[in-house]
């Protein structure tokens, strides 16, 4: 599926459409450079999950843990790890094979740890104020 926004005001009915794309699936990957809107697209994503407290950036805690309406959420934040040692230090195995959602971005530094079956959720800059997300299911 693709999707192409032209301002931030559009983001929640592309939360909407990802939340309905994947079913029954609980992993998401977030793909995106720098500054493309990974973060500000899972804070309203979490909202579409029923998430009622402040989503935040867990860039130095590695995980932050929401109550949704039906699922716990997990939002990760692998940017800042120095080695795969950090992910196995942190239990990954318990979040991403535990039946619960886990938003994942730069999942590219622990891709050989990830589940074989996901969301990528891929976000592309056209300019500074549109977007194209792409979702795929693998």
């Amino acid at each position: 599926m693709v999707i192409e926004i032209n301002s931030v005001a559009d983001l929640p009915e592309v939360a909407s459409k990802l939340f309905e794309f994947a079913g029954e699936q609980k992993i998401f990957l977030f793909n995106g450079e720098m500054g493309a809107g990974k973060t500000t697209f899972i804070k309203i994503f979490c909202k579409v999950l029923g998430v009622k407290d402040t989503v935040s950036s867990p860039t130095y805690s590695i995980v932050n843990e929401y109550e949704g309406t039906k699922n716990t959420i997990y939002h990760f934040d692998f940017y800042r790890i120095k080695n795969i040692q950090e992910a196995y230090d942190l239990g990954y195995e318990e979040y991403f094979y535990g039946g619960e959602i886990c938003l994942i971005e730069w999942p590219e530094k622990v891709e050989e740890l990830l589940p074989e079956n996901f969301i990528k959720v891929e976000i592309l800059i056209l300019d500074e104020t549109r977007r194209t997300f792409r979702f795929t299911k693998i």
